[in-house]
């Protein structure tokens, strides 16, 4: 977790209004799995309902462009090692976690929303929207951005089909729960 990146320190601003139960990883170093140095993640969090997320913050804005030529489409874009590191810690952690990409979306003035939109934030004068994918979802449809950087997308309609608010994934009930008798 990155507090000078602000996309990274409104999800932490988010978590402890919520209050959440979170790790905020610090990741000015990069982290040795085995014999490997792997991207680290930016936050382990553990629901109230037994959620055990390992989350990949994504700052973009929207909408992007210039002003007078606004482009109106929810970026989902990432390196194609925050996919697979994002896996590997997921893999790490074990059995009862779930790897998530979180897409914090920074609104711009021009972007109107009620409210009560689900898991809008607001925090420092601005205003931001979260949602979240599951890393094996993004994998399972993702496709070459630039192979000169390195970097992957979802197309956007799949994107806007799959994509859920984070509180639908900090909610949740985690199958591994329902297989333990009580």
């Amino acid at each position: 977790m990155d507090r000078s990146n602000h996309y990274e320190a409104a999800f932490e601003a988010y978590l402890q209004d919520h209050g959440h139960c979170y790790v905020a990883v610090d990741e000015t170093r990069r982290s040795w799995m085995g014999d490997s140095r792997v991207k680290s993640l930016d936050f382990v969090v553990y629901g109230p309902q037994g959620a055990r997320l390992v989350i990949d913050v994504k700052g973009r804005r929207f909408p992007g462009g210039k002003e007078g030529k606004w482009r109106r489409v929810w970026e989902n874009w990432c390196n194609d090692e925050d996919v697979e590191g994002l896996e590997r810690w997921t893999e790490c952690f074990g059995p009862g976690y779930q790897g998530v990409f979180v897409f914090g979306y920074h609104l711009l003035p021009v972007v109107e929303l009620a409210d009560d939109t689900p898991d809008l934030y607001h925090w420092r004068g601005r205003r931001y929207l979260f949602r979240a994918i599951d890393v094996r979802i993004y994998r399972q449809h993702l496709q070459v951005r630039s192979p000169r950087w390195r970097t992957v997308c979802m197309p956007g309609a799949i994107f806007r089909q799959e994509v859920r608010p984070v509180r639908e994934f900090l909610l949740a009930a985690p199958a591994y729960l329902e297989e333990v008798p009580f």
